[in-house]
């Protein structure tokens, strides 16, 4: 098992070095958007910024967290090591090998094309084979889920998989269908104008390939938070879990539902008719059952608690709940966001008003408030709730990460809520710099200025954070409790087929892959398409300054 330990801690490691590199980069992009004054203010600066930004969260502090989230709840719902722990270093190395290519081409002034590197705009080959070697490293992870779950199986027929081990099964075959849209983009359309194998580039057949992961990717960025949920948030509360059956039904629907549902993304886009763009709006809709499953499975789980220690009447057990753990407090927090972040993607998803958000800052702000806010800060609990499991050291400073907890909520909030305002005021998104003197922007400004206080807020935050977790992991070591899951209720004995495997789940996405994007795909190698790229290494026009 000291094994599996050590190779979850170097992944949580390298998600946090990271988170918090970007964290930095993210602050000072608020403040040289602002009318404040900001040093190292220049655009190319900016945008090789927003791009190392984007890529580290969306990609490397997503996928390592996950990855190594997954070897911890392999390891500790299963009680047996991790199997393939050999294979499982080769993958951590070749996406850290990945993300030091794609980062040192950013950092180079090289790839300025922004997380989605949507063509026409064209970077360095260092940064696309950096991120084909991250997504591509992740599919070992995919598979050992898969290899450790079916061999648990096999050694416990008629059981049912454990919830926790279920779950992230569910989240590596999501990343494995999600990340495949990134992935045949990047080996048919992007590296083969990159090494010169065609002289133009396929802009149309690149964003479609790209839409698949671009929505789904958001929700493997929350089944960890949703494992949390249903599996650490009911024990942390002294409870039980309301539902085994909820929690195996709603990451199902995030499997089948999230992914065939990318072109709501490109409404404004030509290369894809109205049909499809209306049955995958609709689709779009469908993703909000699991959500609404998820928020009253919680609730009804913390009821359970909240009654457990005393509470009494309606609303009493709210009241009764032990809001010091950080667990407790966290998912608190992060329904809050996410109940408003939500509402927000209700309006995304819908045709006529996505039309009038499309590129401006409301968009941003969006998915700052469903990642930065509903997302990450589940990431902090479940650190806090794994760290003494993996280091053998107990949590230090335990009121100090109720505060990191308070305080990254707030900076949330400050920073995504008036940058909602400034979207639907018009302001786009993805520019360096404002003339604030202008008096149609002039209204923006104090908006604007408190999203940067927000910013600073989240900053410190995020130094409390990794103060938090070095300082736990340089105590002295001590006896730590096992991790416990939560229990349901009523725990099952025995599930269906289909509760319990995901054969024909993943037999019906294919099949809704092939409706959704089979003909929209297809239609690029009948109208063979082709635009020359810009290149932003050879680009020589961004004005420096405001």
């Amino acid at each position: 098992m000291l094994n599996s330990r050590r190779l979850a801690l170097y992944h949580y490691w390298v998600a946090f070095a990271v988170f918090m590199l970007a964290v930095v980069l993210g602050a000072w992009q608020m403040l040289t958007r602002s009318p404040l004054p900001a040093p190292f203010a220049s655009s190319s600066l900016y945008y090789g910024s927003v791009t190392l930004h984007g890529t580290a969260m969306a990609y490397v502090v997503t996928t390592f967290f996950a990855m190594g989230f997954g070897y911890a709840v392999t390891a500790t719902s299963l009680d047996r090591p991790v199997r393939g722990v050999a294979a499982a270093w080769i993958g951590f190395g070749i996406c850290l090998i990945g993300t030091l290519m794609a980062v040192a081409a950013v950092l180079s002034g090289q790839a300025s094309v922004l997380y989605t590197f949507y063509p026409p705009l064209f970077g360095s080959t260092w940064y696309y084979a950096g991120a084909f070697l991250l997504i591509g490293g992740s599919m070992i992870w995919v598979a050992l889920m898969v290899v450790n779950m079916a061999a648990w199986k096999r050694d416990h027929p008629g059981q049912p998989v454990p919830l926790p081990m279920f779950a992230i099964t569910a989240t590596a075959f999501l990343w494995a269908w999600a990340a495949s849209g990134a992935e045949l983009e990047l080996a048919g359309v992007i590296l083969p104008r990159a090494f010169g194998f065609t002289s133009g580039i396929d802009a149309g057949l690149a964003r479609t390939l790209f839409s698949i992961t671009l929505h789904s990717i958001v929700y493997f960025w929350l089944m960890p938070a949703y494992i949390a949920f249903y599996t650490l948030v009911p024990q942390a509360a002294g409870g039980r879990l309301y539902s085994d059956t909820m929690g195996r039904l709603t990451f199902i629907m995030f499997l089948v539902f999230s992914v065939p549902v990318g072109v709501h993304h490109l409404f404004m886009d030509p290369e894809i008719g109205l049909g499809f763009k209306y049955v995958q709006s609709f689709l779009t809709f469908l993703i909000a059952l699991p959500t609404l499953l998820t928020v009253f499975s919680v609730c009804a789980s913390l009821e359970i608690a909240g009654r457990n220690h005393g509470g009494r009447g309606l609303l009493g057990w709210i009241a009764a709940l032990p809001w010091h753990e950080p667990m407790v407090l966290a998912v608190g927090l992060s329904l809050l966001m996410l109940g408003l972040g939500g509402l927000g993607g209700l309006i995304n998803m819908a045709y006529d008003m996505n039309a009038m958000i499309h590129n401006t800052a409301w968009i941003p702000a969006h998915f700052h408030l469903i990642f930065g806010g509903t997302v990450v800060i589940m990431y902090f609990a479940i650190a806090y709730e794994m760290w003494p499991r993996i280091t053998g050291k107990p949590l230090r400073f335990k009121r100090l990460a109720r505060w990191q907890l308070w305080l990254w909520f707030i900076g949330m909030m400050v920073t995504s809520l008036p940058w909602h305002v400034t979207g639907l005021m018009g302001q786009p998104r993805r520019v360096a710099f404002f003339d604030y003197t202008d008096p149609l922007l002039a209204p923006m400004a104090p908006l604007v200025i408190a999203s940067v206080i927000g910013a600073a807020i989240l900053l410190a935050s995020a130094v409390l954070l990794i103060v938090i977790l070095v300082r736990s992991q340089l105590g002295e070591r001590a006896l730590a409790e096992p991790l416990r899951y939560a229990l349901a209720v009523n725990p099952p004995v025995r599930v269906p087929a289909a509760l319990n495997g995901f054969g024909i789940w993943n037999a019906i996405l294919l099949v809704f892959m092939l409706v959704n994007y089979g003909y929209p795909i297809a239609q690029f190698f009948f109208l063979k398409t082709s635009v020359p790229i810009y290149d932003v290494t050879q680009a020589t026009s961004f004005p420096e300054g405001r």
